[in-house]
């Protein structure tokens, strides 16, 4: 079974995107990265319930 040849594209950053012809990847626009150290509400909210779910979990089995 033969490939067909497909000129690839070192922008791509990817060897399956490189493969691609452009009019594939045409409008396809990378979204910026977040901040890995962002700390919102939601994430307060998920380590205290976390925290007082298994205090009472320890508070339950050892009383």
């Amino acid at each position: 079974m033969r490939k067909t040849l497909v000129l690839t594209d070192e922008s791509a950053r990817h060897p399956f995107l490189a493969s691609l012809p452009p009019h594939v990847r045409k409008g396809v626009i990378p979204a910026p990265a977040r901040s890995g150290w962002v700390i919102d509400r939601d994430d307060v909210r998920g380590f205290f319930g976390a925290y007082i779910a298994c205090l009472l979990a320890v508070l339950i089995f050892i009383a």
